[in-house]
Formats: structure tokens, sequence, C-alpha cells
């Protein structure tokens, strides 16, 4: 078989899971653990599924980068729950998740699935360096819209989408992305940066919307073209277009920077193939999972895994 690079958007999976399973699933000391089993429940159906032969859950080492925000203000703002100056903010997330984090970190660290992030940057940006530094095929799993810049059919880049629930799984390629929303991936942060997303504190370019955004992008190709035909008073563009795209110049200039994923991070060396685990490893979750109350989801992940009876490393 060959080799093909999974890469999870970490907490874009363990928040759906925290909010896919019930709370009333605790250990004995009444710690919720429902993000915990469902995040291994979705690895062990991924893993099925896709038979990647490396995994990597990308961390947010900084969900709000400093510089992004420098750049837009507004980027995420309205998911903080404290300011920390000089450091990462301190993102709004529910108390009950906010215990299970560090369950997640040991969990996958005992799986020996590689976890990696990067100072001063998102998941994101780790996700974007590792699938485009990447010689092999590579599966990105998120929620997220704006790692589909990254699709692409050449090198063997899709994206699997999460956000419409893990029985609806969709597998984003150059086809699918164009069929989506009339954009390349190539094209998609531009489409991105002058559609604006709420859910990220990006205004977009007002009085433009994805039709619009699209349209636009299929006749001047990238951003840049599309400031060069503003600027151009043979282009073909409506006086109420031109009106718009100048009033968000600003915008504009500085969006493109916060919307692009970062695609050149050194993250060092690291083997992240997947591998029966080892006697003592398993002795470890076996404990964890008794003492965590994990139920079922802790041999189904290990089963996806390769940790089948007799496939115990040596």
């Amino acid at each position: 078989m060959a080799d093909r690079l999974m890469l999870l958007d970490t907490a874009s999976l363990y928040f759906r899971a925290f909010y896919g399973v019930p709370d009333s699933i605790r250990r004995d000391d009444g710690t919720p653990v429902n993000a915990v089993r469902g995040l291994l429940d979705i690895i062990a159906r991924l893993v099925t599924d896709y038979e990647p032969t490396h995994v990597v859950a990308c961390w947010d080492d900084d969900w709000r980068p400093h510089w992004r925000v420098e750049l837009i203000p507004s980027y995420k703002a309205h998911r903080v729950a404290e300011i920390v100056p000089g450091g990462p903010d301190v993102e709004e997330t529910p108390d009950p998740l906010e215990a299970q984090i560090p369950m997640i970190r040991e969990l996958l660290a005992a799986l020996e699935i590689t976890v990696i992030g990067a100072a001063d940057h998102e998941a994101d940006d780790v996700i974007g360096s590792l699938a485009s530094q990447a010689d092999v095929a590579v599966d990105v799993v998120t929620g997220d819209r704006d790692l589909f810049q990254l699709v692409d059919d050449a090198r063997g880049v899709r994206v699997i989408y999460t956000a419409r629930g893990m029985s609806k799984l969709e597998v984003l390629t150059d086809v699918s992305v164009v069929a989506k929303y009339g954009v390349l991936p190539g094209q998609y942060a531009d489409f991105a940066v002058m559609r604006g997303d709420a859910s990220d504190g990006l205004p977009g370019v007002a009085g433009i919307g994805e039709k619009t955004a699209a349209s636009l992008l299929q006749q001047f190709v990238d951003l840049d073209g599309i400031v060069a035909a503003v600027a151009d008073p043979t282009a073909p563009l409506s006086a109420t277009m031109r009106a718009r795209i100048t009033a968000a110049s600003d915008y504009l200039d500085v969006a493109p920077t916060v919307v692009e994923v970062v695609r050149d991070l050194d993250l060092g060396e690291f083997d992240a193939r997947i591998r029966p685990l080892d006697a003592s490893r398993l002795s470890e979750i076996e404990r964890l999972a008794t003492e965590w109350n994990l139920g079922g989801s802790a041999q189904r992940v290990l089963a996806a895994l390769g940790n089948a009876a007799g496939a115990v490393r040596s």
C-alpha cells in the first residue's frame, strides 16, 4: 500500500466530539470524558476508512497568533476568554472540555500518535506546512473551510471535511471545490478574503458574497488581478464594484496574510508511521481506559491502529 499521511485538525475534532457525545459519560471522579471517547472513535473511524500509513495530530500552540491580530484586530476576537500579553490568548472553551484536553494529550502520547504544534502559529499553519512539504499523498481532516486552499489533485492532497458530521464526511478534491464554490483550490484563499467569515471575525468586502467573489476570480484570476482591474478604467467592472473594492483597500492589503495558511514552517524530523504498540504501551492504555471509563472507544482505536490480537510490537 502506498504511503498516505493523515493530518488531524485536532481541536476541530475534539470540539466536534465534545458536542456530539453526551457529557453524562464521566470518570468515577465525575470528570466528563465525552470528548476523549468521541475523539478516539473519530480517529478509529478515519484510520479504518481512509487507511493512512502515517498520522499527525496537529495542535494549536497559538490559536490566535498576535501577528494575525495585529493585521486584523477582529480576528477571532469574539472567541477570546482572556487576553494574555506576550503569550497565546485564552480561547473560550467550556470547562468540561477544558478538563479533558490534558487527557487527550496523554492518550495521544500513549497511542504513539505524533502531536505537532508550532510557537506563534495555529494548527492550520502546521497542517499547511506538512501538507505542502510532504512527498506522499495527504488527507487533511478538518471542519474548517479555510483549509480547502490546500487541496491539490496533482500532489494528492485532499480535505476530509467533517462539518456535516462523521456520518456525512465529504472528500474535497479540485473538482469538488470548483463544484461547491466556483473557484479552484488555489483561488480559495482570495475567495475567502473577499467573502469574509464571521466565525473568524473577518469582515470581507462589503456587498460581495460568495457568488460575486467567485465571478470576479473567474474573470480576473486572483486578488491582485481584481485590484489591478479596479485601477484600470478600461477593465469590465461596474462603478459600484469598483467603489466596493476601493473602499476595502486597507482590508485587502492585509487580509491575504491572515487567511493564507503558512506553508514553510520548519517542523523538524519526526516519525508518524502507524505501528502496533509494545506491551507496556498497551498496558498503559488499558489502565487509562479503565480509570477513565473509556468503554469500547479505546479498543476500537487500538484495533484501527493495528493492535489486533497478536499484533503487539515486541
